[in-house]
């Protein structure tokens, strides 16, 4: 049975869908998908996805929610939920608050919402990837799935980067008729012996495979773009050189943090 959440009506998340699909629409956004049957119509399920932008969530959401009308509850930061008309939506769509310095209040709240049988979309790679290719993960989003007893369903998304991402201002032109490719992989059991980091770095090849086979399947050229990995002809940053453009911007983002005493 659906969960009772789900049985609700919820204006708030059907009117951000709508806004979404709007957006979508006069973006004239193309769909490609392949393993939706792996979305479970009831029941819980822990979303594992891809991160090279910052719309994917919204972009699995339209897709999840246009093959079978399920509700994508996100972990997102609690910043997010602090700004002004993000929060409320953010609330009003029952995504869940992670406060870094009292996670496990956001973790038992994931955990309480999969056996109430909800989706849970979670990002394991904790920040977007500007290289385009698959970072190691976070634990978190198996370490969920074996506490509540529910699958982890591997979920990549292929271009949604050329629509926003960091690092590359994209123009509002360049977002109009870009293909959007979607993967939903086989769900992935979890038992409460097995260890989380071998099964969290199967899940990591697994998501970088089913890239691959979007990238090959991909309509678009990719050689010589800055959307594209430098290991498949683009321009983008190679794992290595992310890898020390975001630990530069850590290093400044603690230095600019304020004293004990509020001084810069």
């Amino acid at each position: 049975m659906p969960s009772a959440r789900r049985a609700r009506p919820e204006p708030i998340y059907r009117s951000a869908i709508t806004l979404g699909r709007g957006l979508f629409g006069f973006w004239r956004l193309r769909r490609r998908e392949n393993g939706l049957d792996n979305l479970p119509d009831t029941g819980g399920a822990v979303l594992a996805m891809t991160h090279f932008g910052y719309l994917e969530f919204a972009l699995i959401e339209w897709a999840t929610w246009m093959h079978n009308r399920r509700r994508i509850r996100f972990l997102a930061t609690k910043r997010a939920f602090d700004k002004p008309g993000i929060g409320w939506l953010l609330r009003g769509m029952h995504h869940i608050p992670v406060d870094m310095e009292r996670g496990a209040e956001a973790y038992a709240e994931a955990v309480a919402a999969l056996r109430a049988g909800e989706l849970i979309g979670v990002f394991p790679e904790a920040g977007v990837s500007a290289s385009f290719e698959v970072r190691e993960l976070k634990t978190g989003a198996v370490r969920l799935a074996a506490e509540a007893g529910v699958p982890v369903i591997p979920v990549a998304v292929w271009g949604g980067q050329r629509l926003m991402t960091k690092n590359h201002p994209v123009a509002f032109r360049e977002r109009f008729g870009v293909e959007i490719s979607f993967a939903f992989g086989t769900p992935i059991t979890v038992g409460s012996g097995d260890d989380t980091q071998s099964v969290t770095e199967g899940l990591r090849k697994t998501m970088q495979s089913m890239v691959d086979s979007l990238q090959s399947d991909y309509p678009v050229d990719g050689a010589g773009q800055w959307w594209q990995p430098r290991s498949r002809g683009g321009t983008a940053p190679t794992p290595a050189e992310a890898a020390a453009s975001d630990a530069e911007r850590a290093r400044r983002r603690e230095q600019a943090r304020p004293t004990a005493t509020g001084a810069p």
